[in-house]
């Protein structure tokens, strides 16, 4: 965008020169002497003044004082605001200097006394006339720089919306080659995005904390890229040393995103999203509200897409089933405020929602089920988990339990389980999560 021609000249286009005084004479001198250089109209009355103002622009008005009539220190404030880019210039007679005070308090912009020499007459014109200039200058080269930091704004959104859109992209396709180690949480981390917003938006974060929260839900697992194949992908159960070292994978994961400074609220969501509200979480142990709010929304967002989720070793349950989990673990691995918004979201959002993200071999029909859909009990499981000597945990469990070695389980206090479709491995496997 460039500047106005006559902005870069330097030259105001033609000046016009109103001048109003009742002595015929003193006007007539000032006509001739003005209008050999400028546009100019005399008149004998300050209501005269005002009625070419209404009718035409102006640059300058030169008007004495002391008129029959309207005076020409009532005449100031009139033309301001009938015309407030014409200035005013008072002359009279008086020697006193209250009345050049006056004047200039007024809105003239200069007093003339009387009597006059032509020269001084013109000098003060011409500082008027170049003072204005100055001004309608200033007011076009603001008028410039507004249009042209609409310009750039327009220009940089889209610069930025296309940025943010590579950043996605990119983040999508890193995820994408994180879930083709394990087939069958295929399409997991999108779902778990679209659940965790919908959860966000019911909690009511702003707009820094969505950004944080989405990026954070793609990436949860991307610490899994520092574990090894070996212990990531091994069909039976993990020993001891490969059970720490799996419980290792948030902290990789808040590595990996270390320094990048647009994903600094994601790290916290990869890095806490094991962590529960009473503390028995992992990697740090972080209890309650230490824990990230967006970790927190995000840990009831992958439970429930666990539970409602089909797998190889057993199908998903529906949705009244999946908020009886979430609501009796409220308080122990979910933060009850969480959860609470949770409930409050239609059944039939989270219908949609999911139905957006099918992953392969899944009908989507898991949260159409009705609550009475055959599934053993939440004692059956807490018994099966009592046998097997260990409390499990939820975020994430599905797609990290070592499906071919036995059936996922929620808490050791309510999650019910389905027998291994397989058949090859006991009820009462010892199970791990990660």
């Amino acid at each position: 965008m460039s500047l106005p021609k006559n902005f870069i000249d330097g030259r105001a286009r033609g000046a016009r020169l109103l001048i109003a005084d009742d002595d015929a004479g003193v006007r007539g001198v000032l006509q001739e002497f003005l209008c050999a250089e400028y546009e100019c109209e005399a008149v004998e009355s300050a209501e005269e003044v005002l009625a070419l103002l209404e009718a035409g622009e102006f640059s300058l008005v030169l008007s004495d004082i002391a008129m029959e009539g309207m005076s020409g220190l009532e005449l100031v404030p009139r033309v301001k605001a009938l015309a407030p880019d014409t200035l005013v210039i008072l002359v009279s007679g008086s020697q006193d200097i209250e009345s050049a005070v006056s004047a200039l308090r007024a809105g003239a912009f200069d007093y003339i006394l009387k009597p006059f020499d032509l020269e001084h007459v013109r000098l003060v014109v011409r500082r008027a006339l170049e003072h204005q200039r100055l001004l309608a200058a200033r007011r076009v080269y603001e008028t410039y720089l507004e249009r042209t930091v609409e310009q750039r704004t327009r220009e940089l959104d889209g610069a930025l919306r296309s940025l943010r859109l590579a950043y996605r992209t990119t983040l999508k396709a890193l995820v994408a080659a994180l879930e083709a180690r394990d087939q069958e949480t295929h399409g997991h981390s999108e779902r778990v995005v679209s659940f965790s917003l919908r959860l966000g938006r019911e909690f009511g974060l702003d707009a820094a904390q969505t950004r944080s929260l989405e990026f954070g839900s793609l990436l949860h697992d991307i610490g899994k890229l520092g574990v090894p194949d070996a212990i990531l992908r091994k069909p039976a159960r993990l020993t001891e040393e490969e059970w720490e070292e799996m419980r290792l994978h948030p902290l990789h994961g808040r590595q990996i995103l270390r320094g990048i400074e647009f994903l600094e609220g994601a790290a916290r969501v990869v890095a806490q999203h094991h962590e529960r509200w009473d503390g028995s979480g992992y990697p740090l142990g972080l209890k309650g509200e230490e824990i990230d709010l967006n970790a927190r929304i995000f840990a009831v967002a992958d439970a429930f897409d666990a539970i409602t989720s089909d797998r190889v070793y057993r199908v998903g349950r529906p949705y009244e089933a999946a908020l009886a989990e979430l609501e009796v673990h409220a308080g122990r691995q979910f933060d009850p405020a969480v959860v609470a918004a949770f409930r409050r979201v239609p059944r039939e959002e989270w219908e949609r929602l999911r139905s957006l993200h099918v992953p392969p071999n899944d009908g989507g029909e898991a949260l159409n089920q009705t609550a009475e859909s055959p599934s053993p009990t939440a004692e059956d499981g807490a018994r099966a988990d009592a046998v097997a000597g260990e409390a499990p945990t939820h975020s994430s469990g599905d797609k990290e339990t070592r499906a071919r070695s036995a059936p996922p389980a929620l808490d050791p206090a309510a999650r019910p389980r389905r027998p291994a479709r397989h058949g090859n491995f006991s009820e009462r496997t010892r199970i791990r999560y990660f």
